[in-house]
């Protein structure tokens, strides 16, 4: 299907016919096309209050006049109001904060500003922003875990406008307040950048985090106005006041240009020569096929990112581009970069010099880039597979283009996943749809009774200060004190120990403390792995990738939180599997239609990881090696569904273990489209007879304490989440079942039972009862 529009696409057109050129005869990977059409820039006077420097240094620079968001926005904070700004990429939203914030600065040396961003790569990129403009009055530097030691003193002394992220505010500024003294007694403007990021329990712990900011401020006499800056999503004043605690003003209308671009969507082929696991025709990788794409682009000289879903994928990706271009012209293979998390500090640096100098001609990353340096002029941006939001789509599509001038191309490359699948085949899904609101609950108690204990160990907790918490705070902080972990008396709630407790706060869910990957022989520490996937990641024997070079774990020492690796280069990569129990805990809501009944409630998940698979890169297993590794239990919400016996007998033969697990893995992968999560946010158990429910079961659970409201949002969205589960399952062309419906990259047990067919009869079983 292809959606035409005169006039625009142009240039993004002739780079898609590039790509293209490389497909093989008979094969026809695109499923839609769609272009998007150029818009013109709205603009407004500058501000009468904006520092005359300021005017005159960025009108050399070919800024004459601000778009209308920008001055909207800046008014708003100036005169005291909080405020949000929620436009496309692109759209400059850093000037709508930097006009307040140096406007006050320029008035005022002696006032404090704070720049929150949820990546060290913006912070940096931002503080060099600010830096450039060359403002005599400023002071901007920035504060987070790569500050060397002897700075950081300067940075409080001194400093008027600091750039840090939530894990430094939580760990070294709020708990050593005392020290800050000068900088939170001055404090005027806090910027809260891209925080449409801050979802989930991720989301919940930051909103606590800054209401802990705002009771610090009022300590020393200081009321900041916040100033956040959004891609655009469902409602932002709503969301903006939920994450900071404040009522929030909203300004959407975007003003800014935007160049006319291409939008691609493209499946990858079955290789119907090759087989996956149980003997399932697979298709080309998303990976490979985004690798291929990458190199025609750089060949075409085309400036490009390649969003790419893992930190593996992306290695993989720029490794794949790069043999590809070594065949064609070895300089344009050096002119290709993997960008991801876990690199060391200086190798961050040198990737983001050669992004913004247009040394790296083509770049595969994670989304470290999607809300990092501010890179202008790209001609082409890769998506690799869904990234869990339409918000993050594009976010990361709109790095294409980002001039405002040159058309642009955006190729969505679907993974053999049913979501991705279900997308390519339903365009409208994806390019019609209005985004996701952000979901974040900062009444999770899991989130809340940390965080009450960290804000009581920065200031006694008083009775006034309870209504920032919310109404759940105050039963939180009775079962503190009978727990002994706070002591009340008359003027409020105390801390009793000595250390303090923030550094048990995992504020992003990643399991605590990172895991170290370090080289055996050497000692060269390579980069790091969040501790709650290096069961996963670094056990031993699994392939570790690192700037396109792979190492194979030696040993993993959980206790010292390190893995030791050696370079090798294996024909395979490793997959962990793992195995899962559920109990329900506690049922909070259920509905019954006749024999299918619905429930949402708290569960106990108690998962292992004991083996992995090592796959070829066709995706063709080798063999499964068993593990011996520790048990994780999870306290979280879920959602589920149960279907008595007679309904099951009612439908003809079919093996339910099959059924019940094939339905389980394709709804896990529909629901990203109803929540705003990522399938690997959430997880998933099937049983043909739980001792919890006596009945046949499905649950789908959150993977994080406490839950973070995707469950939630898939019981109250039950039957379109299952109508489109139903649709993705049967609009996939395979036989038996595939990733691209009912398999899951992520099964534990192998993916084995399924039964495709089964999925659908029990899918529409249940449909036809809870209608």
């Amino acid at each position: 299907m292809v959606c035409e529009a005169a006039g625009v696409g142009n240039e993004g057109r002739r780079l898609l016919r590039r790509v293209l050129a490389g497909v093989p005869v008979g094969e026809s990977p695109l499923t839609h096309t769609a272009d998007l059409p150029r818009r013109d820039a709205r603009t407004a006077h500058w501000p009468t209050w904006a520092p005359a420097d300021l005017v005159k240094e960025l009108t050399s620079r070919g800024v004459e006049r601000p778009w209308r968001h920008q001055v909207e926005a800046a008014e708003f904070a100036r005169s005291g109001r909080h405020v949000v700004i929620a436009t496309g990429t692109a759209s400059g939203k850093s000037l709508a904060y930097q006009l307040p914030v140096l406007g006050a600065l320029v008035d005022d040396p002696k006032s404090t500003a704070l720049y929150l961003s949820p990546t060290k790569a913006l912070g940096a990129d931002q503080r060099r922003s600010v830096e450039s403009l060359s403002l005599p009055d400023v002071r901007a530097a920035t504060y987070d875990g790569d500050t060397p030691i002897a700075e950081r003193d300067w940075v409080r002394a001194h400093a008027n406008w600091v750039f840090t992220n939530p894990d430094m505010l939580h760990r070294g500024m709020l708990p050593h307040h005392t020290r800050w003294i000068r900088f939170f007694r001055r404090l005027r403007y806090v910027v809260v950048d891209e925080c449409h990021a801050y979802r989930g329990v991720f989301g919940s712990h930051v909103a606590l985090l800054l209401r802990r900011l705002r009771r610090v401020a009022r300590r020393y006499g200081a009321d900041p106005v916040f100033v956040l800056a959004s891609a655009t999503v469902a409602d932002p004043g709503t969301s903006a006041r939920r994450l900071v605690g404040v009522p929030c003003e909203a300004v959407t209308e975007d003003g800014s240009p935007r160049a006319a671009r291409t939008v691609a969507l493209w499946e990858p082929p079955l290789l119907e020569d090759l087989e996956g696991e149980n003997g399932v025709p697979v298709r080309r990788s998303a990976g490979a096929e985004t690798a291929r794409i990458l190199a025609d682009l750089v060949v075409e000289g085309a400036r490009s990112l390649a969003f790419v879903r893992s930190r593996v994928g992306a290695e993989l990706a720029a490794l794949g581009a790069r043999r590809v271009l070594a065949d064609v012209d070895p300089g344009l293979a050096e002119r290709v970069a993997a960008y991801r998390g876990g690199y060391l500090p200086e190798e961050r640096r040198a990737l983001e010099r050669g992004l913004s100098s247009g040394a790296l001609l083509g770049v595969a990353t994670t989304n470290a880039l999607e809300l990092g340096v501010d890179i202008a002029g790209l001609d082409a941006v890769v998506v690799a597979g869904f990234p869990g939001t339409l918000a993050s789509f594009w976010q990361q599509a709109g790095r294409a283009g980002r001039g405002g001038e040159d058309e642009a191309l955006v190729v969505f490359v679907a993974r053999d996943d049913p979501l991705d699948t279900y997308l390519v085949h339903n365009p409208a899904a994806m390019l019609e749809k209005p985004v996701e609101a952000t979901v974040l609950d900062p009444a999770n108690p899991y989130v809340l009774e940390p965080h009450l204990a960290c804000a009581a160990a920065e200031l006694p907790l008083g009775e006034e200060d309870l209504a920032d918490f919310g109404p759940a705070a105050r039963g939180v902080l009775d079962d503190l004190v009978a727990r002994k972990v706070l002591r009340r008396r008359p003027q409020g709630w105390y801390w009793t120990a000595r250390e303090r407790p923030h550094g048990e706060v995992d504020i992003r869910g990643t399991g605590g403390e990172p895991v170290i990957v370090v080289e055996g022989d050497s000692g060269r520490m390579l980069g790091t792995v969040d501790r709650g996937s290096a069961f996963r990641t670094v056990h031993e024997g699994a392939v570790y990738l690192h700037q396109g070079e792979s190492y194979v774990v030696d040993r993993l020492d959980v206790a010292d939180g390190i893995a030791f690796v050696h370079a090798a280069r294996p024909d395979w990569t490793t997959t962990a599997r793992d195995v899962k129990d559920i109990t329900v805990v506690r049922t909070l809501e259920q509905r019954v239609h006749g024999g299918v009944t619905v429930s949402s409630g708290e569960v106990e998940v108690t998962s292992q990881v004991v083996g992995y698979l090592r796959k070829l890169p066709s995706g063709q297993v080798v063999d499964s090696v068993a593990l011996d590794l520790p048990a994780d239990t999870l306290v979280t919400r879920a959602v589920w569904y149960t279907i008595t016996p007679d309904l099951l007998a009612s439908l003809g033969p079919i093996r339910i273990p099959g059924a019940l697990h094939a339905a389980e893995h394709a709804a896990i992968g529909l629901l990203p489209l109803f929540a705003t999560c990522d399938r690997w946010d959430i997880g998933g158990v099937s049983t043909a007879l739980h001792p919890d429910t006596g009945e046949p079961t499905v649950f789908v659970h959150d993977g994080h304490p406490g839950g973070a409201g995707f469950a939630d949002r898939g019981y109250d969205a039950l039957v379109p989440w299952l109508r489109a589960t139903r649709e993705a399952i049967a609009s996939c062309a395979c036989p038996a079942g595939c990733p691209s419906c009912v398999q899951s990259p992520k099964c534990g047990n192998g993916n084995d039972p399924l039964d495709k067919a089964g999925a659908l009869t029990v899918l529409d079983a249940v449909l036809a009862a809870v209608r």
